[in-house]
């Protein structure tokens, strides 16, 4: 091997790994913020790259796919990775996002709704503090430094030029979006019990005082009994975070161990 080939080959594994670091840049929650500018984004994939680069170097030796097409198809192989890595953390949020617009939607918020500064979207209000409290939680227990781990770590259990996807990969992706309803609705059931007693009270109320104009008492009584819920299961929501990204992190380990 001449040394063009053996620069070409270091390269390959720079533009690989490269590759890969900056999947999870573009699905992942904080990462792959809208309100982080790209070119921030995609220098810190750079200087992660530079740190990784020697270790996977070292332990690794490919020969760059000789033609530009089998090149490309092995960067969509790489980008995947690291895509998918980013997508199994943003299901925890989409999970918190879900819990927030039932919230919403008993409480009676669904028709207020603010734009999330991480996605460009417009989410209910519940849900934009629900979410935006999750991404501190997330944050200050070092969830952001886990997703990197999980990410160089996934260079020793999926070496470069080594992945191999099965089927049951896509009936583990499903699992976990499936997920999302049924934790949503667990994070949200306090607030939806609360209400649906209340509603049931009222109900009550209705038939023996036929005169009283329930839907005036109803929206701003939803209101009050929602938020002073929220405001009580706020601390358990904080721990039920701690379950959910331990969960994010485990999927991941699932994720990685398939691949």
């Amino acid at each position: 091997m001449d040394l063009f080939e053996l620069l070409q080959n270091h390269a390959a594994v720079f533009l690989l790994t490269l590759t890969r670091i900056s999947g999870l840049f573009m699905m992942s929650p904080f990462f792959g913020s809208i309100n982080i500018p790209i070119n921030f984004r995609a220098a810190t994939a750079f200087a992660i790259t530079l740190v990784v680069f020697p270790v996977v170097d070292s332990r690794i030796v490919i020969e760059a796919p000789p033609t530009v097409i089998a090149f490309a198809f092995v960067v969509l192989k790489e980008l995947f990775i690291g895509w998918l890595i980013g997508f199994v953390a943003y299901i925890s949020f989409a999970v918190i996002n879900m819990a927030g617009k039932v919230m919403d939607m008993q409480v009676g918020f669904s028709i207020v709704n603010v734009v999330d500064p991480t996605s460009g979207q417009q989410i209910p209000l519940i849900g934009s503090f629900l979410y935006n409290l999750g991404l501190i939680v997330f944050l200050v227990t070092n969830g952001h430094h886990m997703l990197i781990a999980a990410l160089v770590g996934s260079f020793e259990s999926i070496p470069l030029l080594s992945l191999s996807p099965g089927v049951e990969i896509v009936g583990i992706i499903a699992r976990f979006t499936t997920g999302i309803f049924t934790t949503g609705l667990q994070i949200a059931l306090p607030v939806t019990f609360a209400i649906f007693m209340t509603n049931v009270a009222l109900g009550m109320l209705a038939r023996t005082m036929p005169q009283l104009n329930i839907f005036v008492v109803g929206v701003p009584m939803h209101l009050m009994i929602g938020l002073f819920v929220l405001g009580v299961v706020l601390a358990f929501y904080v721990l039920f975070l701690d379950v959910v990204f331990n969960g994010m992190y485990g999927n991941i380990s699932i994720i990685l161990r398939n691949l």
